[in-house]
Formats: structure tokens, C-alpha cells, sequence
């Protein structure tokens, strides 16, 4: 695979860890690819594929771990449980791979001025996909490890 394009933020990679909701970034697209642009503006929102570029070699090729973006909301490390990579969002993974539904607000020639984004400065893109109506679902489930953990969390 071949980078399209490159994250630029200001922000540090601790504030992206814990802050990134609200955080605006910045992607640079290659110019090589810009022409692949066309027709995205007016989408609200983008789904933005990634390298994982500053994962340390023992967080590649990992298939347990523990949903560790919930010690921010108090909870210990021995309190959460252990999981199949599959069923979290740990950036830990067998492929350094990153998949984020993002806010597009801007597109300005090959910039795209986008919210929301959990990847650092200087990671590297490697797909754009809009996110159409069609990916809408209105009724889901989770397990019930997962949604009592987010109960706990204060989030359901």
C-alpha cells in the first residue's frame, strides 16, 4: 500500500489519546491523488483509513487486550477486562491499521479540514470513504461485558 495523503495537527499525542473528539486536524492529500477528491464535498462525514505509524513493536500482532481508554474514566487496569482485538478499538493490533468516522468541514484543494480524528501528527492515509445514509443501522446489540462496562463508565 501506498500513502494518499498525511495528518497535520498541532495538537500533542497525549491531547489526541484523550481530547480528540473535539479536536480540528488537518489531512494533506498527496497531489498525486486529488483528482479522487472530486465529488466528496457536501458529505458530512468521511471514514479515514490509516498506518499506524508510532505503534511500538510489541502493540503489532497482538490479539488480547483491555479497553485501556477507560482508566481515563477511573476505572484500574485490573478492573477491565481482557479481549479479542476484534472486539475493541485498541489501536494494538495484528495489522497497524486505523479506521476513524471523522467530521469533514472543510475541503480546501487537497486539504481536508476534518473533527474528530484520533490519529497523531505525521500519520500516514491510506483511504477515503464517505459515509452515506445507507451505513445507518438502527438497531444493534453489544455484549453484555461490553455494555456493562459502559454502564459502569457512565456511558449507556
Amino acid at each position: 500500500m501506498k500513502p494518499i495523503g498525511i495528518v497535520h495537527t498541532i495538537a500533542t499525542d497525549d491531547t489526541i489519546r484523550y481530547e480528540f473528539e473535539n479536536i480540528e486536524t488537518q489531512i494533506e492529500i498527496y497531489s498525486e491523488y486529488s483528482d479522487g477528491l472530486d465529488g466528496l464535498d457536501g458529505f458530512s462525514h468521511i471514514f479515514v483509513l490509516a498506518y499506524l505509524n508510532k505503534l511500538r513493536p510489541d502493540q503489532i500482532g497482538v490479539l488480547k487486550v483491555k479497553p485501556r481508554h477507560l482508566l481515563r474514566k477511573g476505572f484500574k487496569i485490573n478492573e477491565l477486562p481482557t479481549r479479542g482485538v476484534f472486539a475493541l478499538s485498541s489501536p494494538s493490533r495484528p495489522n497497524p491499521l486505523g479506521l476513524s468516522l471523522v467530521e469533514l468541514l472543510k475541503i480546501d484543494g487537497r486539504w481536508l479540514r476534518v473533527k474528530g480524528l484520533d490519529y497523531f501528527d505525521g500519520t500516514p492515509i491510506l483511504d477515503i470513504k464517505p459515509f452515506k445514509g445507507n451505513y445507518k443501522i438502527d438497531r444493534f446489540s453489544v455484549p453484555d461485558w461490553y455494555a456493562k462496562i459502559r454502564e459502569a463508565a457512565g456511558e449507556f
